[in-house]
């Protein structure tokens, strides 16, 4: 699937990973990474990207992999002669099994830094891949298979093909820091939520497309984001605002899960009641939708697009705001949330009822107006 204003992230999307406790944030790294964010793309990390992407799977599933432009083509070309190495033909068989492997592979990639042909674990992030929707592990999977990917990594010689596209990557890094937005978004969202985060990275690839997930890690009283995201689009067909419209939304809508989930969770019980019936909630027709396997994440779904268009209206002209809601309920009904337009009708007017109050405080408020 190939992305457009509408139609991006559309079948895999917005993963909330879930929160484990499988990091070591220590002194060094909080001091380091207080109020601050990154963009990185992570060297390992990167090697499990490319791995996926020729795979049998990957080269048939284009929104898991991004199959257009240059890059992907180089690493087609550069990569080919070792398709069929056996290691390959294993993650193939992984994600044919589940594509959750994909989180799991390269969110796990994180723990190990490049150190001459060995990848090393590092110390600050353990297992940071456990879980994503129903699915869970207990071991890092790189880890399980770490001798045959430094092997294929030697043989294909990969940090020779990661080193010649440095460059590029800079060029990725100063697109997100010049016109991401990421710092308004997240003094947006601290000032309308309880939740409060030290620190976010975006762990960037020029072959991630649509399959887009985030997490949480909180640990030794320091609470770090983490997003896996595309780079930014600039996309000729669209105006300035348009192409910003859509950058925001796609990181937007990763960043808000971690700030709507405390009081989604304070709220369970209600929740659990509300959604409960999927045949409402939910086109169970839509491919993708068995990513949100109960009332709770069916809401967080709608509740994570819904606040991003309470940011567009604080943000935005209300001509550009009313175009925004439009494309995003068309989206979302896309995507399997038949309701969005009641939703959204339900969630402005409780936020312009409650000016100056934070989300979390009138949660409560907003769900009553779904009782029968």
């Amino acid at each position: 699937m190939k992305k457009s204003l509408v139609s991006g992230l559309l079948i895999l999307v917005s993963f909330c990973v879930k929160a484990q406790e499988r990091v070591n944030f220590n002194e060094k790294f909080k001091k380091e990474n207080q109020g601050k964010y990154k963009i990185v793309i992570h060297e390992a990390r990167e090697l499990l990207q490319i791995m996926i992407a020729i795979t049998n799977v990957g080269k048939e599933n284009d929104d898991m992999v991004q199959q257009q432009g240059q890059y992907y083509k180089d690493v087609l070309s550069y990569f080919k002669p070792y398709e069929q190495e056996p290691i390959i033909k294993t993650f193939d068989s992984l994600l044919t099994a589940s594509l959750y492997n994909y989180v799991f592979l390269t969110g796990n990639a994180i723990s190990y830094e490049f150190k001459g042909n060995k990848m090393k674990k590092n110390d600050v992030f353990i297992l940071p891949a456990m879980g994503v929707a129903n699915a869970t592990t207990k071991v890092n999977t790189v880890g399980t298979y770490l001798q045959a990917i430094e092997k294929f990594a030697k043989k294909s010689k990969f940090r020779t093909f990661y080193k010649a596209h440095q460059q590029y990557y800079n060029g990725i890094i100063a697109d997100y820091e010049k016109n991401a937005n990421l710092g308004k978004q997240w003094k947006w969202l601290e000032k309308n939520f309880e939740t409060k985060i030290n620190s976010y990275i975006i762990f960037c690839s020029p072959l991630v497309n649509g399959l887009n997930y985030t997490g949480e890690y909180n640990n030794n009283n320091f609470r770090l984001i983490h997003m896996n995201l595309p780079p930014l689009d600039s996309l000729p067909k669209l105006t300035a605002i348009e192409n910003e419209l859509f950058n925001t939304r796609v990181m937007f809508t990763e960043i808000d899960h971690n700030y709507v989930s405390a009081p989604t969770k304070a709220h369970a019980t209600d929740i659990n009641r509300l959604f409960k019936d999927r045949s409402v909630w939910t086109n169970e027709k839509v491919y993708g939708i068995s990513a949100y396997p109960n009332p709770l994440k069916v809401f967080d779904e709608y509740m994570t697009y819904g606040v991003f268009l309470l940011f567009c209206k604080d943000n935005y002209d209300d001509s550009t705001f009313s175009k925004v809601r439009g494309e995003v309920i068309q989206l979302m009904t896309m995507r399997g949330f038949p309701k969005m337009k009641d939703f959204t009708d339900e969630l402005i007017k409780t936020y312009t009822e409650n000016p100056g109050k934070k989300i979390d405080g009138w949660y409560g408020e907003f769900l009553k107006q779904f009782e029968d």
